[in-house]
């Protein structure tokens, strides 16, 4: 069975360009011009067969479905066995004015007579016997997040300290009582163009751009691994709540965020903020940024076998919604903004609808039936949350605050 979605018409075209400099008559920002799709049905197997009961997505649909996006999207990494060491190259209990445990660890990825590095910085509420955690990549260094003297600057980084403090509200995530473990995307695959040779992919035996298949992952399926890889390493810690790990990513970012989600289902919780397309947006929508100029401007996000799709979307054999419904029944936050059009935030909101029905197996109360929301007026129904919030491609403490106000309910921090 496939769903006909119906377009929401009335959203406010406000003109935002994110990540490369693009012509305005060349952008659709006007919702009667979207047109017409048709979405595959997540709840419908390759056979026809409808889904009907959670052991059914989890034995049969959802196989499928990973394997749609692995082929065809965001791709796999070939079978290797990476060593990771941990060394703390730096610690105190006295961090941000005495409230957080900082922590500095290098973890060292090795294979095939090859290694990598990467720095993760990582704050923990003092007091607090389990914590909660975000784990979250950052685009210009640790040391870039925080006005924190004491931070390293990490390795690959250019810019200067304190240089994106208005995204990490770390005293507002302490204050909550969680932890948060952040590093350098670079770290695992710098964000250009053939440097495969630079990234982690040598430990798994591929050395240049010749030694992709059609469906070996690029540098999002390497940000994700990362996210998976520090996550690994927190859950060595005594005072980490096992139960209560949370990824979360911006951008690019927030792309990884969510495939590293549907893969670790040690996540408990996965948080997309202004992901946009290839994201949580919808493909088929033809508004905001699209899968052709996302793979012609950045080649090296995705598997080859996406770019053969870039003159007809319609023809993916799934589409983003599908990916977040691979997180249930896990907690998924999806957030967009008001001024960043480019990412198509009803597309975003469209997609965490249609892929909240996979909740109702689980017995979770859908957003079946609910209007675009507010602006500042988050949406939570079920294990699903959404906002659009005002203001630009970024992250504020408004977009902290509402996750952090969601974990707490969803994963029951209470108890």
């Amino acid at each position: 069975m496939k769903t006909r979605n119906h377009l929401i018409a009335g959203i406010i075209t406000v003109f935002s360009l994110m990540g490369t400099t693009v012509q305005a008559q060349e952008t659709n920002y006007d919702e009667s011009k979207v047109g017409t799709y048709v979405l595959p049905d997540a709840l419908t197997m390759h056979n026809g067969q409808e889904v009907v009961k959670k052991e059914q997505w989890e034995a049969e649909r959802r196989p499928e479905i990973i394997k749609l996006f692995q082929d065809n999207e965001y791709g796999i990494l070939p079978e290797a066995i990476i060593n990771s060491n941990y060394r703390i190259v730096e610690e105190s209990d006295n961090a941000l004015g005495g409230k957080a445990i900082r922590r500095q660890v290098e973890i060292t990825f090795s294979n095939k007579g090859q290694s990598r590095k990467m720095l993760v910085l990582i704050y923990l509420p003092k007091g607090v016997k389990k914590c909660p955690v975000f784990v979250s990549p950052n685009f210009q260094g640790n040391a870039t997040t925080t006005t924190d003297p004491y931070v390293i600057e990490s390795q690959f980084s250019t810019n200067g300290r304190a240089n994106q403090t208005s995204r990490w509200s770390y005293e507002l995530i302490i204050n909550s009582g969680y932890a948060v473990a952040t590093f350098h995307y670079f770290d695992v695959y710098p964000d250009k163009d053939n440097v495969v040779s630079e990234s982690i992919y040598p430990l798994f035996g591929i050395n240049s751009n010749d030694d992709l298949l059609d469906n070996t992952g690029k540098s999002i399926a390497a940000w994700a691994w990362g996210c998976s890889r520090v996550l690994d390493y927190l859950l060595t810690l005594d005072n980490i709540d096992k139960e209560r790990a949370i990824v979360m990513g911006h951008s690019r970012l927030g792309k990884a965020a969510l495939w590293c989600g549907a893969m670790d289902q040690r996540f408990a919780m996965v948080v997309s903020n202004d992901s946009g397309c290839s994201g949580a947006a919808l493909s088929r929508r033809n508004y905001g940024e699209t899968v052709e100029r996302i793979n012609n401007s950045f080649p090296w996000w995705f598997c080859n076998k996406y770019q053969t799709y870039n003159q007809d979307v319609s023809s993916l054999p799934m589409d983003q919604h599908e990916l977040i419904a691979l997180i249930a029944p896990r907690a998924v936050y999806v957030a967009s903004a008001l001024e960043d059009q480019w990412a198509d935030p009803h597309g975003e909101f469209l997609s965490l609808q249609e892929a909240s029905k996979v909740y109702a197996l689980y017995g979770f109360d859908t957003l079946k039936g609910y209007s675009f929301p507010s602006v500042n007026e988050p949406l939570w129904k079920g294990n699903c949350g959404y906002h659009i919030r005002t203001g630009i491609h970024d992250v504020t403490d408004f977009d902290w605050e509402s996750y952090i106000g969601f974990a707490n309910e969803k994963l029951k921090l209470s108890e």
